[in-house]
């Protein structure tokens, strides 16, 4: 049924088996098996860099003694410390850069699968280090890993984005989020003494990110393409037709197919108009006046996803649990409670999204955190006075303040390329909001050491900037998205601009729509003509039962 209560159309494709559940079921395992080599590693790979650092630097100091007879300062150390955890982030930018080429010439699913190349080079590198006495090794496995994690958090979105249904496309999309609050609870407890955190154990610990890949490997082959992709970027009906319908339970909906040749006909019609190619380049989008506002919407959520500071309360946490009276080896147990902290607001998100909307839990999320930041900055002032029970106080924070991010900022930032550009701007979009927060964590790392030193207990003032900040101009500039078309969306998005935009081929003679269109896919009727033009609905039609 469509959202007016009418019956709606459906094609069947050849591929027999599935009924509405399999479809449901083909969906679901898709999901997972995309995010455990994908989003997971992210959150995963966050996680585990944080029990084995001074293991990690005393392996530094040790291989640099023996090289060259004396040890590293402690200054030195820190910096070499510094460089392995920036190396990561450095990886982050390059690999989100390479997102975008990646999806457009082997496809979404495909450039996730390939992805798994760099981390399983790095797991190498990881475990050969030691028996080579090199700590640059783990320097570029680090880097390596960034990559992976820079493609995953970029094609990952786009992959679920334009393979789930309309009414489901904002929870699909979100599940991103929750495989890497996932990555982070998973690598907290992976990271345990008694489990892969011992100081003998560290490059086992590491590399233990390849078997997440190699479940990947194993699986993703198995699932379909974006049914977009296949449509849209390569021109393949049958092979859309196909994995939409695996996709939906061996039916692919009329209204789905429709909304794809109505987009992959706007998008050449625009390509043709404006004599560039289809797919656009982060430049273009730039240059692109009418894509200025969602692009400058996009970047901002990025940034600021990182900017707020959730991950820098993550390295605060070890602070305020020692302050409150916990003993230090207590402490890894403790902090387990932050990766569950988000791990259980990004589920929430995930069930509240299609009902509550993708603006307000941004607004939300951020408003919640800008709250959480003075709190936490009067507790941290007050402890500093020796008033009691402040420490537990600060505790409580950094728990709100994890969960008032997963609850929105944590997954909304992802889907938002996927959902508000169409299927030429949607890898350069990636690109550049990956860019953003690649350079926002890098900048974020950086800096917050000397944020510390330099504002001591009013450290979180400046998130809280950033958090009321991104409250407010995506108050002001994030149209809801919520179960709306692209058109709709685009259409929002200019009319906040003050103009309204309209696609049309009026005045595109016969021969030239022909030749922008995909084939004889004109319309849906055209699918389904035979040659001779008459109804061909073999093609269509599932062999066995459906």
């Amino acid at each position: 049924m469509d959202p007016k209560g009418e019956p709606e159309e459906t094609v069947r494709p050849s591929i027999g088996g599935e009924d509405g559940g399999g479809g449901a079921t083909i969906l679901a395992l898709t999901i997972c098996s995309a995010a455990i080599g994908g989003t997971f590693q992210y959150g995963y790979n966050i996680s585990i860099i944080n029990a084995p650092t001074s293991y990690i630097q005393t392996f530094i100091n040790d291989t640099y003694t023996e090289r060259w007879g004396s040890g590293l300062e402690s200054s030195q150390l820190t910096l070499m410390w510094t460089i392995i955890v920036s190396a990561f982030s450095l990886g982050g930018l390059l690999g989100a850069l390479l997102a975008g080429p990646l999806s457009v010439r082997f496809g979404r699913k495909d450039s996730l699968l390939l992805n798994n190349g760099f981390l399983f080079a790095g797991a190498v590198l990881v475990l050969t280090s030691r028996v080579a006495k090199s700590f640059e090794m783990v320097i570029f496995a680090r880097f390596l890993v960034g990559i992976n994690s820079g493609v995953s958090m970029n094609v990952q979105p786009m992959y679920f984005g334009e393979s789930a249904p309309k009414h489901l496309r904002g929870a699909v999309a979100f599940s991103s989020a929750v495989f890497t609050a996932f990555g982070i609870l998973l690598g907290q407890v992976v990271g345990l003494t008694e489990v892969l955190g011992a100081q003998h154990l560290w490059p086992y610990l590491l590399a233990s990110n390849a078997l997440p890949g190699l479940i990947q490997l194993l699986t993703l082959p198995w699932f379909p393409e974006s049914p977009r992709y296949l449509l849209i970027d390569r021109g393949d009906k049958d092979a859309c037709v196909k994995a939409l319908g695996r996709l939906r339970g061996g039916v692919a909906p009329i209204s789905e197919v429709e909304e794809m040749l109505e987009e992959q006909e706007q998008q050449k019609t625009a390509a043709l108009n404006s004599g560039s190619s289809a797919n656009k380049t982060p430049w273009t989008l730039f240059k692109d006046a009418g894509l200025r506002s969602q692009l400058r919407t996009v970047m901002a959520a990025s940034s600021a996803m990182m900017l707020c500071g959730n991950d820098s309360i993550y390295f605060y946490a070890y602070y305020i649990f020692l302050a409150a009276g916990i003993p230090p080896r207590k402490i890894q147990y403790i902090t387990i409670g932050t990766g569950a902290s988000e791990f259980t607001a990004s589920i929430l998100s995930n069930l509240l999204i299609e009902r509550v909307g993708r603006r307000y839990l941004l607004i939300g999320g951020y408003g919640l955190m800008s709250f959480w930041s003075v709190v936490f900055t009067v507790a941290l002032n007050l402890q500093s006075r020796g008033v009691a029970g402040m420490a537990y106080l600060s505790m409580a924070c950094v728990f709100a303040y994890i969960l008032s991010f997963g609850l929105g900022p944590a997954g909304v930032s992802g889907i938002l390329p996927a959902e508000i550009f169409d299927q030429s701007a949607r890898p350069a979009a990636y690109m550049v909001a990956g860019s953003c927060m690649w350079v926002s964590l890098f900048l974020v790392g950086m800096l917050f050491p000397f944020l510390v030193k330099g504002l001591g207990d009013f450290c979180f003032l400046p998130f809280f900037v950033v958090c009321v900040a991104s409250a407010v101009f995506l108050g002001l500039t994030l149209p809801e998205t919520k179960g709306k078309t692209r058109a709709e969306i685009t259409a929002d998005f200019d009319g906040r601009n003050g103009k309204r935009k309209e696609y049309s081929d009026v005045g595109m003679d016969e021969p030239m729509r022909e030749q922008y269109q995909l084939g004889d896919a004109a319309s849906l009727t055209n699918l389904m003509l035979d040659p001779d033009g008459k109804p061909d609905l073999e093609m269509f039609r599932p062999q066995g039962d459906v």
